[in-house]
């Protein structure tokens, strides 16, 4: 569950480490630029250019994503399952324009594309 403690360290302000494994087990641990709140019970994750880790998601949707708080350091291991892509819409829409945010913010401007907003159960 999401807390509302949580919810500034999904800001995309420090990157949020994601691991995925295979279908047989082989791990693959990767940084995000974003992780999304959608509900108490949902995040999205931006899908941007990470080929080995949606392979992983397609094969085993079960994922540990690590939210780190900009200003406590306070840190959050959850436990995610994937459910969904979405490629339209208000959560698509609202992750692209944090996206370019961050991407602005990071001399990254242009280089970031999100292809989906990938909806996890937590």
């Amino acid at each position: 569950m999401v807390t509302e403690d949580m919810i500034p360290a999904m800001q995309g302000t420090i990157p949020a480490a994601l691991v995925t494994s295979s279908k047989a087990g082989i791990p693959n641990a990767t940084y995000i630029s974003q992780v999304f709140y959608v509900d108490e019970s949902h995040v999205a994750l931006s899908f941007q250019f990470f080929n080995k880790t949606i392979r992983n998601v397609r094969e085993n949707p079960k994922a540990s994503v690590k939210i780190y708080h900009p200003e406590t350091q306070d840190t959050w291991d959850l436990e995610i399952e994937y459910e969904k892509s979405l490629e339209e819409g208000k959560i698509f829409e609202e992750m692209d324009m944090q996206l370019e945010a961050i991407a602005s913010m990071t001399g990254m401007a242009g280089v970031f594309k999100l292809k989906a907003a990938d909806i996890y159960s937590v």
